[in-house]
């Protein structure tokens, strides 16, 4: 092979993998009864406000949810959450963190959080940790669809890659198993 091709071909190469996107994120398969035995809150509410920013240090980009509690399923988080995550947009400069659940204003979600400092809260299990919530039809029950993840994520015995195991269910239904784990967590 000629150095030409040799040349080329690198190039080629290069411009190929280029193009493709790395998604580095790898965790644990969490499920809706160990969400709710970890987290230091669970609420059922409507997202009010959501705000990407610049963090203390200027180095990387933060984004700042604010939740208004509808039903608080775990702890005592007030009216308001205010959940933070890093990634965000600030002007046209965009950082990414795979893995991470997202939220749109006015969107109706059940959050599972960890306390982070003294008045906010980041979501625990990552996007495993959200559900939003949907409302089709008058007179059909609310639906609970869990957050798509474009993490990998691992079986927490075999260590081996799997599938998320969460799969939409109503509203309600949802709430029972939080009550329902936080109920079995609590006897000795």
């Amino acid at each position: 092979m000629s150095i030409r091709q040799r040349f080329r071909l690198g190039m080629l190469t290069v411009a190929l993998l280029g193009g493709w996107t790395a998604s580095a994120t790898t965790q644990l398969r969490v499920d809706v009864t160990q969400l709710s035995q970890e987290a230091d809150a669970v609420v059922h509410g409507v997202v009010r406000r959501v705000e990407s920013r610049w963090s203390g240090d200027g180095r990387r980009i933060v984004t700042d949810i604010e939740v208004q509690v509808t039903d608080p399923l775990k702890g005592q988080p007030g009216n308001t959450v205010l959940v933070t995550q890093p990634g965000g947009e600030v002007g046209d400069v965009g950082q990414t963190v795979h893995g991470l659940a997202t939220f749109k204003k006015d969107e109706e979600v059940v959050v599972f959080l960890q306390k982070r400092g003294a008045s906010a809260f980041r979501v625990a299990g990552m996007a495993q940790g959200k559900f939003h919530v949907r409302r089709d039809e008058v007179g059909k029950p609310a639906m609970a669809v869990p957050e798509h993840s474009d993490a990998l994520l691992l079986d927490p015995v075999t260590r081996k890659p799997t599938t998320a195991t969460q799969k939409p269910q109503t509203l309600e239904a949802l709430k029972a198993t939080v009550r329902a784990a936080l109920k079995k967590g609590s006897t000795p």
